[in-house]
């Protein structure tokens, strides 16, 4: 799953962005796709300790795999 988002960061950026407003565009491209630095950022942005942040990826990554979510 995490290799169609990394596929396609840069159309996800904004559904990224949405989720976790408190990311900047630098955090998002530094991040590139990658899931740890996703991870990383959010821990730092948010002060979540690293389950909370992979658990609002997995989740992310839930809806993200629903039909069409790459095609709005």
């Amino acid at each position: 799953m995490w290799d169609r988002v990394e596929g396609n960061w840069k159309q996800l950026t904004g559904k990224v962005k949405e989720q976790w407003g408190k990311l900047t565009d630098d955090d998002l491209t530094v991040i590139a796709g990658k899931r740890d630095q996703l991870i990383g950022k959010i821990q730092e942005r948010y002060g979540y300790a690293k389950d909370k942040a992979e658990h609002e990826i997995r989740e992310f990554e839930r809806r993200m795999d629903e039909p069409r979510s790459f095609d709005r």
